[in-house]
């Protein structure tokens, strides 16, 4: 196959590039803006790869999703471009809204309007992936329920509320105009390459140099982790396998209160590098619970079983195992993520979107 992905160059998106070019025959076209996000040294080791190419394209740009529509006449889209951090929405909703919703119906426009023009063989096997949250499904407090595929939509943050909207643009393409489209909804992903504003990498960086570790509240925001590279995996089964129509949720069976993920990365950074920053004692003597954020989930909870008994997938990791492969690739990464911090992988320096960015803002 050819495959159209969109946002290539963010941290799931990228695991799924490499995923596909390492471990299948197809193509494919990564387009990405190119945010503070997208980061194509997160493709170094597929770049010059003959099966793989790169378009820096804007989801909202009509003309240009038209181009590459009609120059590589892709047989799926994988849709993973979008604005994604819980915090930036609150601070800024409107780009969320411009990313998440507008540029997704740019998208499925551009879309549809070349899928009408494929030859029958061809429009029958083409698929649209639109690749979600379960953030979309809301709060699950108070309550040891799971997240199912029929569950009814409570978002509670601009973020959720724009991917919710992304979700039901496809859905409803799919009703109004017959375009083939598949959902999938995850938890919480971790692993390699990822952007260091999320809570496990900054929590793994700011420990390394004895920086505050900012947990929000008392902590016991409960999330299922997914290892990237398990979701990956599960993206291409759908792809290849799933059911026109139908929504996937994708977990990682892995529940975690946040404070406890803190504790654990404490632990492993223990044993890995005994040797601490000058004044700290133990890791965990870094924790430093602030300030709430508005709206804040307390509970998510995926049910995977609909993907495992259709498609035969389930994770390969465990969340020690995968956590100790996450801690493990940063020791041994400074060169990916110090580039990242100094804003020499985009000509942006990070601290010059947020300043206290490693000191103050999480993920969960």
């Amino acid at each position: 196959m050819k495959i159209l992905i969109t946002g290539g160059a963010g941290f799931i998106g990228s695991a799924v590039v490499r995923h596909i070019i390492c471990n299948t025959n197809d193509s494919v076209i990564n387009i990405d803006k190119l945010t503070y996000a997208g980061n194509l040294e997160s493709l170094s080791v597929i770049e010059n790869n003959e099966r793989y190419y790169f378009e820096q394209v804007d989801i909202c740009d009509r003309v240009n999703l038209d181009r590459v529509f009609n120059f590589y006449q892709p047989d799926t889209v994988m849709h993973l471009a979008a604005e994604s951090h819980v915090d930036r929405s609150i601070d800024g909703p409107a780009a969320f809204i411009e990313t998440n919703i507008v540029g997704t119906y740019t998208l499925l426009e551009a879309t549809r309007n070349y899928w009408t023009t494929l030859v029958q063989g061809r429009k029958k096997a083409f698929r649209f992936h639109h690749i979600s949250t379960d953030e979309v499904y809301g709060d699950l407090e108070e309550t040891d329920n799971l997240f199912t595929e029929d569950m009814a939509y409570e978002p509670s943050s601009p973020y959720s509320a724009s991917k919710a909207s992304s979700d039901h643009l496809v859905r409803a393409w799919h009703r109004t105009f017959g375009l083939p489209i598949m959902v999938t909804n995850c938890s919480n992903n971790y692993g390699p390459y990822h952007f260091p504003e999320k809570l496990i990498p900054l929590i793994i960086l700011n420990a390394l140099v004895g920086k505050p570790l900012p947990v929000y509240g008392n902590g016991m925001q409960i999330r299922d982790w997914l290892y990237v590279e398990d979701h990956a995996a599960a993206l291409y089964k759908v792809i290849t396998q799933g059911r026109v129509g139908e929504t996937y949720n994708i977990g990682g069976h892995n529940e975690k209160s946040n404070i406890n993920v803190v504790k654990t990365i404490c632990s492993l950074l223990e044993e890995l590098v005994p040797n601490k920053p000058d004044g700290v004692k133990q890791y965990q003597d870094l924790i430093n619970y602030v300030a709430d954020r508005p709206g804040h989930d307390v509970r998510y909870a995926i049910d995977a079983s609909k993907i495992e008994r259709e498609l035969g997938w389930k994770p390969v990791e465990t969340f020690e195992s995968g956590l100790r492969k996450t801690v493990k690739w940063y020791l041994n990464n400074k060169s990916w993520w110090s580039r990242v911090l100094d804003g020499s992988y985009s000509g942006e320096r990070l601290g010059s979107i947020s300043e206290d960015i490693l000191v103050n803002r999480e993920v969960g």
